[in-house]
């Protein structure tokens, strides 16, 4: 993807939270913790770091991730990149040196997953 079709860029030492909703493509490279929606593709640079809830088109990651990501398209972690948490997509791809912890669905409905992760939380410890 050319820095032409990146539509924003949360760069380096930007601190951002709330609902970033867009369209196209975004890149973060500082710090973002919310929600993200879009049928686009969020680009999370080496230096990103994002706590939040993605329902997106696709997830780039080369940063470090936590949270729960429903991609439509596919969800990529490049060596380096750290995905912590929940992945729900019909495509995952994981270089070498990747790290991802956490559950990853790919044949699961979103909804169900959802309804599981409430589920657990509301049991006793």
């Amino acid at each position: 993807m050319s820095r032409e079709e990146i539509n924003a860029f949360l760069g380096a030492g930007t601190v951002y939270q709330g609902k970033l909703t867009f369209q196209g493509a975004v890149r973060v490279d500082g710090v973002f913790s919310g929600e993200i929606v879009s049928d686009g593709a969020l680009i999370a640079g080496k230096d990103a770091v994002i706590e939040a809830r993605l329902d997106v088109g696709e997830l780039i990651l080369s940063g470090t991730f936590t949270g729960q990501v429903f991609a439509k398209r596919r969800v990529t972690v490049h060596k380096g990149g750290v995905l912590t948490g929940t992945v729900v997509s019909p495509a995952l791809v994981v270089e070498e040196g990747a790290v991802i912890e956490g559950d990853v669905h790919m044949r699961t409905k979103p909804q169900e997953v959802v309804g599981t992760a409430e589920r657990a939380e509301a049991l006793p410890e």
